[in-house]
């Protein structure tokens, strides 16, 4: 195997020639506490970034059999370590020519803990992958900026990411707990025959609908459950956690205008996730079998049996086996809960918001105005039911403009 030496001796020997040469670079390199390894080579500084990784022995890097204890353990070490190498690459990197040169990229987390593929541990290593945009002056090769980029910029990304000493030891070891409170609670909410458990006094509310960041405690309302819904989890980590327990069955989520209805259902939906420490929701804790439905104009459907809700179309359309490549709201919405329980979900999300108004419920005045041989859409309000007592599929619901579904409901 070559030396990083070798690499910056490559690169410096390169500078001034067509870019294309940069491709004699691929292949494994020794650095003093780990390797690099160079995948792919970009075209041209204009193309998109070339690919590396950077392997170090499990064994030097420090972390030791608490990090890696159980299956959520290890995906939140990645996490975190993916995290802090984003931090560090975008402190690091410098603008060193032309297009993208002097990049360094790593993939951007949102506030989940999720199994990455940008930092995976292997059976005697720990890998993380990133980008780089290899330097040129036009589409001549900038030797020397490059071999600064590759010899000192990824080693100190590199050195600062993926070694427990460099880590802050109390903050990682939040960030596993958290994750691996999450995985326990998610399993006590299904053996508690719940849909959902939100903690009392977690921040629901955002920064904005672009920003899923925590909106501050000075301006947002802690959670506070109602005593009639009232329950506790026992966690690994966090002890036991009250707050409230959404049952099983046809809830409703229901009140005024700008109250917090959706966001409590978002928090709901992102609860299938493990969240980071500080993100506010981190002991809101879903089945894993929860789905999000909504209406969604203009997407495809492929031969999905959504008679139950549409049938009857003009011109004999069969709606056994129903396609299009332009679904309209309802059409969209049925086929996405059809599909959810072909998937074997065991919760339904929906708000009326994002939903097909004419698919959720038709008043009476309009049934009054449409005889029933004549509509070829039967409301979900006429199913729910259905869903829950012959196929266990629960429903949580928010509602604020209808009342109709007060008569389906088992938790309001």
């Amino acid at each position: 195997m070559k030396s990083a030496n070798d690499l910056r001796k490559t690169l410096q020997d390169l500078d001034g020639k067509s870019y294309g040469a940069l491709k004699s670079i691929r292949g494994s390199y020794a650095f003093d506490r780990f390797t690099l390894v160079v995948d792919h080579v970009q075209g041209d500084p204009f193309a998109a970034p070339s690919r590396l990784r950077a392997r170090v022995p499990w064994k030097a890097s420090g972390f030791g059999e608490t990090h890696s204890a159980s299956r959520w353990r290890r995906i939140a070490l990645c996490d975190y370590l993916t995290r802090q190498a984003h931090r560090v690459a975008g402190r690091t990197q410098k603008n060193r020519g032309s297009g993208a040169s002097g990049s360094l990229t790593v993939a951007r987390p949102g506030q989940e803990i999720l199994e990455r593929t940008s930092v995976v541990i292997t059976e005697d290593a720990i890998e993380l992958r990133f980008e780089a945009g290899l330097p040129a002056f036009g589409r001549r090769i900038a030797g020397q900026q490059g071999a600064a980029l590759l010899t000192e910029d990824v080693p100190a990304m590199v050195n600062e990411s993926l070694f427990a000493d460099a880590l802050d030891a109390d903050a990682l070891e939040r960030h596993l707990a958290t994750a691996e409170d999450a995985a326990h609670g998610r399993q006590q909410v299904r053996d508690k025959d719940l849909v959902a458990f939100i903690a009392d006094d977690s921040i629901l509310p955002r920064r904005s609908g672009v920003d899923e960041r925590p909106l501050s405690r000075d301006e947002a309302i802690p959670f506070d459950s109602p005593d009639s819904l009232r329950t506790h989890l026992d966690l690994p980590n966090a002890g036991r956690v009250e707050g409230m327990g959404v049952p099983r069955g046809i809830s409703l989520i229901v009140g005024g205008g700008y109250h917090g209805k959706s966001t409590l259902l978002t928090a709901i939906e992102r609860g299938v996730h493990a969240h980071i420490p500080g993100d506010g929701r981190e002991q809101v804790f879903t089945d894993n079998d929860a789905v999000k439905i909504r209406a969604e104009d203009g997407r495809s459907v492929k031969r999905v049996d959504i008679s139950r809700f549409i049938a009857n179309l003009p011109l004999d359309r069969d709606t056994t086996a129903f396609s299009t490549p332009n679904a309209s709201g309802s059409t969209s919405q049925a086929a996405a809960i059809v599909e959810a329980v072909e998937a074997g979900a065991h919760a339904l999300l929906i708000d009326e918001d994002t939903s097909a108004t004419n698919l959720m419920v038709r008043d009476a005045k309009m049934q009054a105005l449409v005889a029933p041989e004549d509509e070829p859409i039967t409301p979900f309000l006429d199913r729910v039911q259905q869903l829950w007592q012959e196929h266990g599929l629960s429903t949580v619901l928010v509602m604020g403009g209808s009342g109709d579904y007060f008569a389906v409901a088992d938790t309001v």
